[in-house]
């Protein structure tokens, strides 16, 4: 009997996600991330002039971490860092341990305002 209780409860976490050692991470390439949340920001109604991604150099889970610029405008620029997790974006929005510190990761540039 009480075999069939432990049993019971553990698929009960398990179908509740108990468990997260079953989670894929996989890298989100500079373009599926941008395509990824350009989709999700577009979803939650927000406005934005460009979003530009680039690797990081950095891993999350062992899989390989892209920051994306988000440019909101006036100006404000927010950091998105992202991997997948079973094919979806997370980003250090949703999971904080994501690291997402400055890198400068990316082209050197100069801009030239005129």
């Amino acid at each position: 009997m009480r075999i069939a209780i432990a049993v019971a409860a553990l698929a009960f976490l398990a179908g509740c996600g108990g468990s997260s050692s079953s989670a894929t991470f996989a890298e989100a390439t500079p373009p599926v991330a941008k395509r990824l949340l350009t989709a999700r920001l577009r979803e939650d109604y927000l406005a934005f002039h460009w979003i530009a991604c680039v690797r990081t150099g950095r891993a999350y889970r062992g899989a390989p971490v892209v920051r994306c610029n988000v440019n909101f405008g006036d100006p404000h620029i927010e950091a998105y860092c992202s991997v997948l997790k079973n094919g979806r974006l997370l980003t250090d929005h949703e999971d904080h341990a994501i690291p997402c510190r400055h890198d400068d990761a990316g082209p050197a540039a100069t801009i030239v305002h005129s």
